[in-house]
């Protein structure tokens, strides 16, 4: 045996079991296809969102949250449906929703992830209780982004290195699972030739020389399919229709999905394929890193959403309200692309970006920087995409803008009279302190709650009032993001096989698993849950692992 356990994948599921199993006296053996330089794998991405329920962040806000009303959220949301599929996601929910009532603030505090004071609240779901989204904010960001919560569990794993108890093959990719008896007990691949890559840049894959390694158990934590835009339309959706013919990427192409295939050749089973979480907000990153590199807008309330033609998006496809409804309504115009209209105050407060490299104040944990987030000014990185990027248009009337709008597209499909038609009964609505405008009630209702009046919400305010410009317009796209299907798991992480039976040796956990059981989110998923569910997973499988080996 090379290792008690090989752990396929170095992300953040991998890391999070790596480090449980090292405290338990185990050796590990991490597997990773790219170089040393995307140790973290998408986490190091992240905007490091973290799922809480009932928080202390959060009673000091005054927000009263709860297990019941949590798992309410989670279930209403997810629409479990599938008898088989769903057999082990929905007990993954349940348990997943315990943890973040439970014990997860006071595990990763212990570990020393801290969390900014302002809880978010990223979808304000689709307009009933019974419906989807987060009843209450539950966003809570971590301090430092995605790198602070990775540090925590990379920092530990790289010191175990240094003991003994963990080795690195960086540039393996795996091809093939050892099976012997039913029971696996290795993997076998391919090693590619040295990469200085920086992270998340494409790296190659010309092979150099093969290899072969054993252990009592191997642990798949290889991620999704986002970054394999083949392997996304394959398993497409069909209440979503066909495909989007333009889609942006949001992870790294490292991202491909390969070792869903080769575990389903060696015997696993494969649950809900067709469940996917793409976001409809995307823009071209003027400054790319990987391959059709898309950054995801996370919209405040305030921006009007226009279809490619300028029709307004009926209610309550509202921005930050139930993204998956609202991407299923946007396929079905039969155009791929959609516009926010805005201005300057809007986008100052209420336009973020996800990913850690897009918020450098809070990545860095520099208290001063972040202070500035309430000054006025649009922040460095939304700055340098108002001048750079090629999806935002600025003006300072509205017939220059619908011309700039109608020039980043194709073809011009947007007349001024409707788009002014839209803003100007926008416009009208503001006239009182109430109307008929559930965009603006929503706006109203938000300003209620102290974090989205402080850092994310604006005053509801006339877009073509001239003291709130120039005008903006943002041509979004779709992009890909979370698998939300994989590779079936019972509660101890350990992998079925098509007729139920576990596959002896083999564990999954992370995206690769749907996040716990094949599929922890159904159809739907609640914003702040991939982070968590990537440590909850992880932590799952390798606290099993450590109780199974001999």
């Amino acid at each position: 045996m090379d290792a008690d356990v090989i752990v396929v994948g170095a992300g953040l599921a991998g890391l999070v079991a790596t480090y449980e199993l090292v405290r338990a006296g185990r050796s590990v053996l991490v597997v990773e296809q790219e170089n040393e330089n995307n140790l973290g794998g998408q986490a190091f991405w992240s905007l490091g969102g973290l799922f809480f329920v009932n928080s202390p962040a959060q009673r000091r806000l005054g927000i009263r949250d709860s297990y019941e009303l949590a798992l309410q959220d989670w279930f209403s949301s997810a629409g479990f449906d599938r008898e088989r599929e769903d057999h082990w996601p929905r007990q993954w929910a349940q348990r997943y929703v315990e943890f973040a009532a439970g014990e997860k603030w006071a595990y990763l505090h212990h570990l020393g992830v801290r969390i900014v004071p302002t809880v978010g609240w990223a979808e304000r779901g689709s307009g009933t209780a019974a419906g989807h989204g987060n009843s209450v904010p539950r966003f809570h960001m971590a301090w430092g982004t995605g790198p602070g919560v990775l540090e925590v569990f990379r920092d530990r794993v790289l010191e175990a290195a240094r003991a003994g108890l963990v080795s690195f093959r960086y540039r393996h990719q795996v091809d093939e699972l050892l099976v012997t008896d039913g029971a696996v007990h290795g993997v076998c691949g391919t090693v590619l030739e040295p990469s200085t890559a920086p992270r998340g840049v494409r790296s190659s894959r010309t092979p150099v020389g093969t290899f072969e390694l054993h252990a009592q158990a191997v642990l798949v934590t290889s991620g999704g399919i986002g970054g394999n835009q083949e392997l996304v339309r394959k398993n497409w959706p069909s209440w979503l229709g066909t495909p989007p013919r333009n889609m942006l990427t949001g992870v790294p192409a490292h991202v491909d999905g390969r070792m869903l295939e080769i575990a389903e050749t060696a015997g696993a089973n494969i649950v809900n394929r067709d469940r996917m979480w793409h976001y409809t907000e995307g823009v071209a990153n003027w400054n790319p890193i990987w391959p059709n590199h898309a950054i995801r807008i996370l919209p405040g309330p305030s921006s009007l959403w226009l279809d490619a033609t300028g029709q307004r998006l009926p209610a309550p496809y509202f921005p930050g309200f139930d993204n998956m409804a609202t991407f299923k309504y946007i396929r079905d115009t039969g155009y791929d692309h959609t516009w926010f209209v805005l201005d300057q105050t809007i986008v100052e407060k209420e336009f973020a970006l996800s990913g850690s490299e897009q918020n450098p104040d809070i990545t860095s944990k520099s208290r001063t920087a972040a202070l500035g987030r309430i000054r006025k000014g649009a922040p460095g990185p939304i700055a340098a995409f108002l001048r750079h990027g090629e999806d935002f248009v600025v003006r300072s009337t509205l017939r220059e803008l619908v011309d700039g709008m109608n020039a980043v597209t194709a073809e011009p499909l947007l007349s001024y009279e409707r788009v002014a038609r839209e803003v100007l009964a926008h416009d009208r609505e503001l006239g009182n302190s109430y109307g008929k405008d559930l965009q603006i009630a929503a706006i109203q209702m938000a300003r209620r709650f102290y974090s989205d009046r402080l850092v994310r919400v604006v005053k509801p305010h006339r877009l073509l009032d001239p003291r709130h410009g120039p005008l903006i317009a943002v041509r979004l796209r779709p992009l890909t993001r979370k698998t939300l299907g994989g590779l079936e798991t019972n509660l101890d992480s350990q992998v079925i096989r098509p007729d139920g039976s576990t596959f002896d040796g083999l564990y999954a956990a992370g995206e690769v698993a749907g996040f716990g059981g094949g599929g922890v989110h159904g159809h739907n998923a609640l914003e702040g849950t991939f982070l968590g569910g990537c440590i909850f997973s992880g932590r799952t499988a390798g606290r099993a692992l450590a109780r199974a080996l001999a």
